[in-house]
Formats: C-alpha cells, structure tokens, sequence
C-alpha cells in the first residue's frame, strides 16, 4: 500500500511539472527579428532600410505589467504591399507554459479578466525577451483592437499589456 501511495504520488508530481511547467520562469528565450521589410545582415538584427524607406507606423504603445512584470514598445507596421505587422521591441517579461500574442478589444488598463472576452491571435509568443514581428491577418480592421497582450491561454492570465494608440 505504501508504495502504492509513492508510485500515485511521482506521477501527481510529474503531471503537476508538465502541466505548470515551472522551469519556464527560471529560462530566458530571445528572439532579435529584423523589421518587416527590412533585410538583417548575418548575425545581427536588420539596420539597411527597404527600397521604399522601411515601414510606416500606424500605432504605437508601450506595455505595463499585469501578472508578470513586462516591459517593451508595440508598434503596427504597414510595408510596402498593404501588409500589417505587430511589432514588439525590446520585450522583456516572465517565460510562461502557453503565451500568445493577442490583440484585444479591451483597454490596456482595463480589468484582466476581459483580454480575451473579444480579441484576435496573432500567434504564440515567439520569445520572452527581444524583438519580433507577428502578421496582421488581411482585412483586420484595427479599430476594434484598443491593446496588445501577452496572454498565458492555460491560465487566462495576462502577463502585460499595451494601450495602441494611433501614430500621428
């Protein structure tokens, strides 16, 4: 009985590793993206500018700390083409099981539990620190999206948020 009890309680506590993996917090992963039409030389992030002089801005913001604390600028990129990004510079926040990307339609400094009550996926999170670009679907009408997540699915938890503020 008793190693029953000890078989019974090794498998909880690996399903409880696999399942919160909490190694996560302790392991940093970066991820340095040139800017959408932008070309990177090797081995650095992109500094020679598109034909057409790089990317304009159609809104910016920067990201405050929810549940983890979260720091970095957002910036919705339209390059040559009409094609959008999400760009997310120098982000630095908590690494996490299950985290995405989202644009949402609730205000950055809004209640948390409303993030994902109407939003968009752009993808899971491709780093925890860094810079990195995430493709705005065609046809996505921005208006409806007021902030950007990072958003931990398994938990409903946002790490940080960031107002979009339209670019002037």
């Amino acid at each position: 009985m008793l190693l029953l009890g000890l078989v019974v309680a090794v498998v909880a506590a690996g399903g409880a590793v696999a399942w919160f993996q909490p190694q996560k917090l302790l392991i940093d992963q970066r991820v340095d993206e040139a800017l959408p039409g932008q070309v990177a030389p090797s081995g650095g992030p992109a500094t020679t500018p598109a034909p057409s002089g790089g990317p304009a801005t159609v809104a910016t913001g920067r990201f405050r700390s929810l549940g983890h604390t979260t720091s970095g600028r957002v910036a919705v990129l339209e390059v040559d083409g009409g094609r959008r990004y999400l760009r997310l510079d120098d982000l630095a926040t908590s690494n996490g099981p299950d985290l995405f990307v989202y644009l949402s339609a609730a205000p950055a400094d809004g209640p948390r539990d409303r993030f994902d009550d109407e939003f968009l996926s752009l993808g899971r999170l491709k780093a925890n620190q860094g810079n990195q670009n995430y493709e705005i679907a065609a046809g996505t009408r921005l208006g409806r999206y007021r902030s950007v997540v990072i958003w931990c699915r398994r938990f409903t938890y946002a790490f940080g948020a960031a107002e979009l503020d339209p670019a002037r």
